[in-house]
């Protein structure tokens, strides 16, 4: 039975909608090479966005039934990987943040233990959780970047992430996974409220106030460790 041709026009609306990742992609690559840290963000923002929108509409218009022959969760794995691991590697070595021989060894760790990550076919438990940490670069470097903590503490940030990489440790998807969802979609909703204050007083020159760094590390810390205190109380597995 031929699809209706209003079903495939949908179907690649949105593989194309998961695409242009590709080019905010671009554009944070570019700001980022400029010294223009707070733009990067601010488009890495918008590829985050397009990011959380495009599965659960693939889903809901049965995209892969549609278009069995192109593979979204191929085109998603690609995007992810350069605005997930690759460009935040690249602002950790751009911005001087650390210390130049350990921003090499950062940027190293970073793009190879991702770039093994999404290799691994067993990244995902059957409660929709990751198994080890899964390569959320982008909201821990940010992080980083907002709270300013010394670079011997990023450093050991960056170190102690990529071990747990290959951890047999729970991490949250904070949309898929059920338990405790609507604390965590409430806890990353302050996360991301906290990251675009951070960004405007960023582009304004000032100061980014306390309370929000303090909203963004407390946020943070709470994504970052949710899937492996679930993990310990069985509530996940």
């Amino acid at each position: 039975m031929e699809r209706p041709t209003n079903n495939v026009l949908i179907g690649f609306s949105i593989h194309f909608f998961t695409a242009s990742g590709a080019f905010w992609a671009f554009l944070a690559l570019v700001a980022a090479a400029e010294n223009r840290f707070t733009n990067m963000w601010f488009w890495l923002g918008v590829a985050l966005l397009v990011d959380g929108l495009d599965g659960p509409l693939a889903r809901y218009f049965h995209v892969k039934s549609v278009l069995p022959n192109w593979s979204g969760e191929m085109l998603d794995c690609i995007i992810d990987y350069v605005t997930f691991a690759m460009i935040p590697a690249f602002a950790l070595y751009q911005s001087g943040f650390l210390q130049e021989y350990t921003s090499f060894i950062c940027a190293a760790l970073i793009v190879c233990t991702s770039a093994i990550y999404y290799a691994d076919t067993r990244m995902k438990s059957r409660d929709n959780c990751f198994i080890g940490f899964p390569i959320c670069w982008n909201m821990l470097v940010f992080t980083l970047f907002v709270i300013e903590p010394g670079w011997y503490t990023a450093f050991a940030v960056v170190i102690i992430s990529t071990v747990l990489t290959f951890a047999p440790l729970l991490f949250v998807h904070p949309v898929r996974v059920k338990t405790w969802r609507p604390a965590t979609l409430t806890i990353f909703a302050v996360w991301s409220l906290c990251g675009l204050g951070a960004l405007y007083f960023q582009y304004f020159n000032m100061d980014v106030p306390v309370w929000i760094k303090i909203g963004i590390a407390a946020s943070g810390i709470y994504l970052f460790c949710v899937g492996f205190v679930l993990q310990y109380l069985g509530k996940v597995a």
